[in-house]
């Protein structure tokens, strides 16, 4: 090894480097004035004295030999990112089963939420069901019903892509004003993943709908048995009145089996799950057990006693599916605070089920300017 010494860059020399890389960036974005750029650490870790010293000394993994491959045949994230899990709020249910945990958004980078990070929300809690033995029916105004194993699923065409996945309630810990000091405990209720299956309509198609048939509804094989009812063209409620965007929501339905390029996990919906891409994810089914095509919509008990919007009035509104233009920063936030004064760029997501966000605009000042 040389003799070379490099003195680590002091904060100032870091700034001089980030600006000018941002440069064009922050002509179009946000410079929010906060802490020096810190040096010495390592994603908040002590890193060895010596290399922190002189970042040419030979390092201790230099000096070792790692581990051999398949002694970890299933890759895990390092020790070093033990804190990026899941969490959930003790005092916000009575118990784990019918209750929900939250994707921590501030340690994400990018758009896509690792599968064992998505938020779990349950009624009855995750069920790892054998998949030689789950069968999926479809039927009701069907010319022909059918029962398809996992199996029969994987050999029809393929359709994916990337989807998010919302509760309606997220957000929910600020509509009385904020109570929860973590972005991950007010925003965590969302993910993205590559969602891959077999498209809705190729499953119409088998089963020759009936056109009478204005809704659907997905059941799960949980202890829950969720069921959520779901529009097919010409839709009207219970009462008679048409359904908003009932000739959209179904183009896009696939039954899913895996997720981010593997198997869906257990709490995610395994073998298989119904994914409504844009709609309140209680619409994606987990552990579909069948579709029912029908002329009314179920209006089970879930959907009267979880996902009916109660009204200032005093009334309520049902099938509010659609999930409307949201954003969130995700840095700064309550977890990932400024450190010092300098530029920092201000990160975020920003997300709708009713088409592709194309701009976002930012502001500092409470909305004064953007």
């Amino acid at each position: 090894m040389s003799e070379e010494k490099i003195t680590m860059p002091v904060s100032g020399d870091v700034q001089a480097v980030a600006s000018e890389a941002r440069r064009s960036f922050l002509r179009k974005s946000v410079a929010v004035a906060g802490g020096a750029l810190a040096a010495g650490t390592v994603a908040g870790h002590a890193v060895a004295a010596d290399v922190v010293k002189d970042p040419l000394a030979i390092p201790p993994t230099n000096k070792i030999l790692g581990r051999g491959v398949v002694s970890v045949p299933y890759g895990m994230p390092s020790k070093f990112e033990a804190h990026v899990v899941r969490r959930n709020v003790e005092w916000l249910t009575p118990d784990t089963i019918a209750s929900i945990s939250f994707t921590p958004l501030q340690d994400l980078e990018g758009i896509i939420t690792p599968a064992g990070l998505h938020f779990e929300r349950y009624h009855g809690g995750a069920v790892d069901i054998d998949p030689s033995t789950h069968r999926l029916v479809i039927h009701g105004m069907v010319d022909k019903p059918l029962i398809l194993t996992v199996e029969d699923l994987k050999r029809l065409p393929q359709k994916s892509g990337v989807w998010f996945m919302e509760c309606p309630a997220n957000g929910g810990m600020e509509w009385r004003g904020v109570q929860m000091d973590s972005l991950q405990f007010t925003h965590g209720m969302i993910s993205c993943s590559e969602w891959v299956g077999v498209s809705l309509l190729d499953l119409m198609k088998l089963v020759g709908v009936k056109k009478e048939a204005t809704w659907f509804y997905g059941e799960g094989a949980d202890g829950s048995a969720l069921q959520r009812s779901i529009p097919l063209p010409g839709a009207k409620d219970q009462f008679g009145k048409p359904i908003p965007d009932a000739d959209k929501i179904y183009k896009d339905v696939i039954v899913a089996y895996a997720q981010n390029g593997e198997a869906l996990r257990p709490e995610n919906g395994y073998p298989i799950r119904l994914v409504v891409p844009g709609c309140e994810a209680n619409l994606s089914i987990k552990h579909l057990r069948r579709i029912k095509f029908s002329n009314k919509p179920l209006v089970t008990y879930q959907e009267t006693r979880h996902y009916t919007d109660g009204m200032p009035d005093g009334r309520f509104r049902q099938f509010t599916l659609i999930n409307e233009t949201n954003s969130v920063v995700t840095f700064p936030c309550p977890d990932k605070k400024l450190t010092d004064k300098g530029a920092y760029e201000v990160r975020g997501l920003a997300w709708s089920g009713r088409g592709k966000i194309k701009a976002v605009d930012v502001s500092v000042d409470g909305g004064k300017t953007w």
